[in-house]
């Protein structure tokens, strides 16, 4: 027996993303990476410093990118009030 799951939007096209929680996970990676170059500094290891600071690099441009989707309001960090965007209508399947 096979099950069909409905879906009732069009989430391909408008899907969402958590910002806040990506805004957290950003700050959880820029700390570690600034501290594990830190550590491989003071070890000796200037290879994977480097490798640390360009992950940390990649972490910090994810953080601006999070924090202008956020600033530009509901429309990329919809809040409990703004409902979700509606399906379009006319397709054919």
């Amino acid at each position: 027996m096979s099950m069909r799951f409905i879906r009732t939007g069009d989430e391909p096209a408008h899907a969402r993303t958590p910002l806040r929680m990506r805004l957290w996970l950003a700050i959880w990676g820029l700390l570690w990476t600034v501290g594990g170059a830190v550590a491989f500094v003071l070890a000796g290891r200037p290879g994977w410093a480097a490798a640390c600071a360009a992950i940390a690099a990649i972490t910090l441009i994810d953080l601006a990118l999070v924090i202008r989707h956020i600033r530009q309001g509901p429309h990329y960090q919809p809040g409990r009030d703004v409902p979700p965007y509606a399906p379009v209508r006319g397709r054919r399947r």
